[in-house]
């Protein structure tokens, strides 16, 4: 088992809206795509932030060896108890997974 960040390039998080993030994870190679794709499942992300794993929306992109994930921000952009206005620090969270 390894951190996700040190088997991949990037893992990026940001807005896809005031109601939802996105998280990118950027493999590098089609090995670590193929390692990521099989072993990061969609459910250990839901866990991550604490979602309902049937609102988080995974797409696997091969050609460009990513995968994505889209799900509700917990609260809505600029609320009063928002911490993380343009979504960039989620990622953090997401590279510290073991796979």
């Amino acid at each position: 088992m390894a951190e996700l960040r040190t088997l991949v390039s990037k893992v990026r998080s940001k807005n896809a809206g005031p109601f939802w993030l996105t998280i990118d994870i950027f493999c590098g190679s089609p090995e670590a795509y193929v390692r990521v794709s099989r072993d990061l499942a969609t459910t250990r992300i839901a866990s991550v932030f604490d979602a309902d794993s049937q609102t988080v929306k995974r797409f696997d992109i091969p050609d460009l060896n990513v995968v994505k994930f889209s799900l509700p921000r917990p609260t809505v952009q600029g609320a009063l108890v928002d911490r993380d206005m343009h979504g960039a620090s989620w990622a953090a969270l997401v590279g510290e997974l073991d796979i």
